[in-house]
């Protein structure tokens, strides 16, 4: 969605964030926000929503961001949260192989129930514990 206002245009998009629990989608977001990352933090229940307002050039964008929780007693309602997305990042942490195989999990469930065109991002997380690394940059 796109708005001109004067000389500076307004944009809005809507980001899921997914992926398996403990792979640090709610610590991506706070520094995102708050400049930095969070030290303790406690299992998203359901979904976090934050917005986030960026200039680029001549552009102001605003994030609105849906931090969904990725224990699986909560997977059926990520599928509402992708409505009306533009796009989605699925976070692995690069210390966990079990939360890689489940990426394309994720993928598989956002191509089936997000929107068409949604534009689609896949991240390793984490990168701060690359000395315990278990899912190699060639996979």
């Amino acid at each position: 969605m796109s708005v001109s206002d004067g000389n500076v245009k307004t944009m809005q998009l809507k980001m899921v964030l997914l992926g398996e629990q403990g792979t640090g989608k709610s610590c991506l977001v706070s520094r995102f926000i708050k400049g930095h990352f969070l030290t303790n933090s406690e299992s998203t229940i359901g979904a976090a929503f934050f917005t986030q307002r960026i200039f680029m050039d001549d552009t102001s964008v605003k994030f609105e961001i849906w931090d969904t929780a990725g224990q699986e007693r909560f997977r059926t309602l990520a599928p509402m949260y992708y409505r009306g997305a533009h796009a989605a990042l699925i976070l692995y942490d690069i210390t966990n192989s079990k939360s890689f195989e489940r990426a394309e999990d994720w993928l598989y469930e956002l191509r089936r129930h997000g929107p068409p065109n949604i534009c689609i991002a896949l991240a390793g997380n984490k990168t701060d514990l690359e000395s315990t690394r278990v899912v190699s940059f060639e996979v």
